[in-house]
């Protein structure tokens, strides 16, 4: 007689002694099948995790008491139970409250339905998940890990939502900032390294004047108090033969990806839009500017993105399809497409459009005109990356000017103090102060 089946879902990221434990008390009633969260149906609802799926399978399947791994991709159970009918569930109890009790009831309904059972297991004492998580962030990461995340991003999330950060301390806010809401977790997959932040933040204009070497400088200070992935923004990349060099410089480094925009002359910002001439460059010579990055860089993890102007140079919705089809050909990760205009529509119009064509080449949106549209409404257009490109400087600044004349009007401290984190909350922020 064929041993009874059970059922146990698991992210087994961070390995400890409550889920062996769990693992060992489900052994007791027949052969267990860890149902193993894809990286997908862990980011519907929590940060991804460290480890790739592969990698937490080759864990668990060397476990004592493991009989089979399943993949469960989705967070909902119903999927896998309906499709294996185990005799057994085993779950923590730690599922009776919280944003899981939907899930258990759901899970009760459907094993009474089947005929089966659930099994709750109490919660392993002492064992704090968030609090190993926490401890597991403060080693840091290496450069290999961090560039790879960016793919695994795109592939498990509907959209990867990244965040502009142009010094350390965006850097931690965007490493750190979580909101709970309707059940789900939300938080900032990545940062963007901008050219118009970082030159605005140095009081230069954003002509590409801010050179490679010292953009570099101002990354490593986010590179070193973060793990999360960064998008360079490369502007144009500068001549074939110097962009070369900058792919290389920024895979050894750990970045994710960078974004070369299409134009040609000195850098006149985007958002100008038809008020600045933007000279767009020839389809061919930018194909052979991602063909050179694609032969430079040493990995297959790092992404070269091309950002199209078409739209911001006044030309309509097919010019930028026809450049985004050949710079794909011609070895681009993905595509940007920007626009100046308030409705988004010309945006929608090209992402459904490309998307008939390439269902899988990730695609980028930059909101800043057209704010109005929610993230959800992009995935459904087929966007796979927002960037808010520049919302922490343009939040900072007048924060910093009303502070500044406050003091001015006052003569005086006291009246900012509303305005002011206190400088205990401040040293508390940057780890490693003591």
């Amino acid at each position: 007689m064929a041993n009874k089946k059970v059922y146990l879902g698991m992210v087994a990221d961070i390995m400890h002694p409550g889920l062996i434990n769990i693992i060992n008390e489900g052994a007791k009633y027949g052969d267990v099948i860890i149902g193993l969260y894809t990286d997908k149906a862990v980011a519907e609802r929590k940060r991804l995790p460290f480890l790739t799926y592969e990698q937490r399978k080759t864990v668990i399947e060397n476990l004592k008491n493991v009989s089979e791994i399943v993949p469960q991709d989705e967070w909902s159970y119903i999927p896998n139970l309906k499709k294996l009918k185990p005799d057994y569930i085993i779950h923590g109890d730690d599922w009776q409250n919280g944003i899981d009790m939907e899930v258990r009831e759901e899970v009760f309904k459907l094993m009474e339905a089947q005929g089966g059972q659930v099994i709750e297991i109490p919660y392993t004492k002492g064992i704090n998940s968030s609090a190993l998580f926490d401890e597991v962030k403060t080693i840091g990461t290496t450069p290999e890990v961090r560039m790879k995340r960016l793919r695994r991003l795109i592939a498990a999330k509907p959209i990867v939502r990244i965040m502009e950060a142009h010094d350390g301390l965006c850097g931690l806010i965007i490493e750190n900032l979580e909101v709970e809401e309707n059940g789900k977790h939300n938080a900032f997959d990545g940062m963007w390294s901008s050219s118009l932040t970082d030159s605005t933040s140095k009081g230069k204009p954003d002509i590409e004047a801010v050179d490679l070497t010292t953009r570099l400088q101002d990354l490593n200070n986010i590179l070193e108090c973060t793990t999360k992935p960064i998008i360079f923004d490369g502007d144009t990349g500068g001549k074939i033969e110097h962009f070369v060099f900058t792919v290389r410089t920024l895979e050894r480094h750990g970045i994710s990806a960078v974004i070369i925009e299409d134009k040609i002359g000195l850098k006149k910002n985007s958002l100008f839009g038809t008020e600045a001439v933007q000279t767009q460059d020839s389809i061919e010579h930018f194909c052979e500017k991602i063909k050179a990055g694609k032969d430079a860089q040493v990995t297959k993890d790092f992404m070269i993105i091309a950002r199209i102007e078409s739209l911001i140079a006044g030309k309509p919705v097919a010019d930028a399809l026809e450049r985004a089809f050949a710079y794909v050909d011609a070895g681009a990760d993905g595509v940007m497409i920007h626009s100046k205009h308030k409705s988004g529509e010309d945006i929608k119009a090209f992402c459904i459009e490309f998307r008939k064509a390439h269902p899988k080449i990730p695609i980028v949106v930059v909101p800043t005109t057209y704010d109005h549209i929610r993230e959800s409404e992009l995935a459904e257009w087929g966007a796979n990356v927002v960037i808010y490109a520049n919302h922490m400087l343009r939040a900072a600044y007048p924060a910093m000017k009303k502070a500044a004349e406050t003091i001015l009007r006052n003569g005086r401290a006291e009246e900012v103090r509303p305005l002011c984190m206190p400088i205990k909350e401040i040293l508390e922020l940057i780890p490693g102060t003591k």
